[in-house]
């Protein structure tokens, strides 16, 4: 729960738009009640078939929304695209994110990479 707290912390002072959580299933009443209280909008995913874990992703109403558009998912399940949008959301490194995304695309053939 202290990495949580941090990571709540983080989107208070406007550090992170969207956060991405991953935790034990059991401990997830204790962080929609955190992030209830604090008003904070949240999406969560399982991770695996057998419910252990789960994802959780919390911030901006509006990146929140794009999240639950994706619908039900596994991260590594993700088109190239939402995968890029998602990597954009949480800040990862931009021109990171830009080489992953040519290489799925690369990969599952839909353009031609140089």
């Amino acid at each position: 729960m202290k990495i949580l707290s941090h990571h709540i912390y983080e989107y208070k002072k406007g550090l992170r738009n969207l956060v991405l959580h991953t935790m034990e299933a059991s401990q997830m009443d204790t962080a929609i009640n955190k992030l209830e209280s604090g008003n904070i909008d949240y999406v969560i995913h399982y991770v695996d078939k057998n419910k252990i874990k789960v994802n959780i992703f919390f911030g901006k109403k509006e990146c929140v929304n794009i999240i639950k558009s994706f619908g039900t998912f596994k991260v590594s399940e993700l088109t190239a695209e939402e995968d890029y949008i998602l990597g954009i959301m949480l800040g990862y490194d931009r021109l990171a994110q830009c080489e992953r995304y040519l290489k799925m695309i690369k990969r599952t053939k839909q353009i031609r990479v140089a």
